[in-house]
């Protein structure tokens, strides 16, 4: 049974990812996943905020003490804090090169320019495979526009992609006025990738503190649906690779989003729920599954279900909609 498949240029054993998550911050968890099938893994996250509190770290080593006399040695910041940003994912990322054979990707998240395009650079020189995108913004300014925010994912894009060489993805949420049309700029402006969707954190309220407070909840199969239906819709109508991520707990899952159109598909919460382990568990029923069925390979069944090659193109649109409430019995 041939499983392989390509994603940003890579070559891979089989469909199956780990995503960004804390699972990748030990080069014993990246062995793990390794062993377990994992055919890459895209480190956690470096986030924005990391590399803009390091450069201010950096400014106030530096200005400190400038009126005191030059003799005075001991007013010179320590040796472990004259840094340029967080070396530690660096040297993570040449750890996790040297350690395990398998793609690793790098992920950067942020919403705006800022130290992204030089560190994209040092991420590509430490040895990172590819480069994900991750482009976490939530504009909460009435006076902000909707292609303003278009504008800053495809400017991001843009500038990582002239100073590396490397692959570059961009993580999407599905909040845009046209998904279909986010997607194609993006394609345009030369991403290798689409990773479909990035998942929101929304906030709780404690009612006996009345504050507001983080509330993180692992995906659900249930969560599927989003992603299967744009990837569905997009197959075909972008060259970028579709990467597909949320909901996707068994090999029925990752099956469906094959069959939609998606190159890889991406694991995290199945992980977090049932063990690295699982990886394994999911690949020996996607072999099962394909055998029962007399296919032969993974390409073999990419994209038969998309919106291009379904016999009913409409089942994704609108009529579909009222078709599902009109026959809905109820319990």
């Amino acid at each position: 049974m041939d499983l392989s498949t390509t994603y940003l240029g890579l070559k891979l054993r089989t469909p199956l990812v780990v995503s960004a998550s804390p699972l990748s911050e030990t080069l014993d968890g990246i062995r793990r996943m390794e062993d377990a099938g994992a055919s890459a893994v895209v480190l956690s996250s470096l986030f924005e905020e990391q590399l803009t509190r390091d450069r201010d770290d950096l400014i106030t080593h530096l200005t400190a003490n400038t009126n005191a006399f030059a003799e005075a040695q001991s007013f010179f910041p320590a040796v472990e804090n004259f840094h340029w940003g967080p070396e530690s994912y660096l040297n993570h990322i040449r750890k996790a090169k040297a350690a395990a054979k398998l793609p690793i990707i790098a992920s950067l998240n942020g919403t705006s320019l800022g130290g992204w395009t030089s560190y994209a650079k040092d991420i590509q020189s430490a040895g990172a495979d590819a480069l994900e995108l991750n482009i976490y913004y939530i504009p909460t300014d009435p006076s902000v526009t909707g292609e303003t925010v278009e504008q800053t994912h495809v400017d991001i894009l843009t500038a990582v992609r002239s100073a590396v060489s490397i692959p570059v993805a961009v993580k999407l949420a599905p909040f845009f006025s046209n998904m279909a049309s986010m997607a194609k700029r993006l394609d345009d402006a030369g991403a290798r990738g689409l990773v479909l969707f990035n998942r929101f954190y929304q906030p709780d309220f404690d009612l006996e503190k009345l504050e507001v407070r983080p509330n993180l909840l692992l995906s659900t199969p249930q969560a599927l649906r989003l992603p299967l239906h744009w990837t569905a819709v997009l197959s075909g109508r972008v060259k970028a690779d579709l990467a597909a991520t949320s909901g996707i707990h068994t090999a029925m899952d990752s099956l469906k989003l094959l069959m939609a159109g998606a190159t890889t598909t991406m694991l995290c919460s199945a992980l977090y729920k049932f063990g690295i382990d699982h990886i394994r568990t999911i690949e020996g029923e996607l072999v099962r599954w394909m055998t029962e069925r007399e296919y032969k390979s993974v390409s073999q069944l990419r994209g038969s279900m998309s919106q291009r090659n379904c016999a009913d193109p409409s089942a994704f649109e609108r009529q579909q909609y009222i078709r599902t409430l009109t026959t809905y019995k109820g319990l």
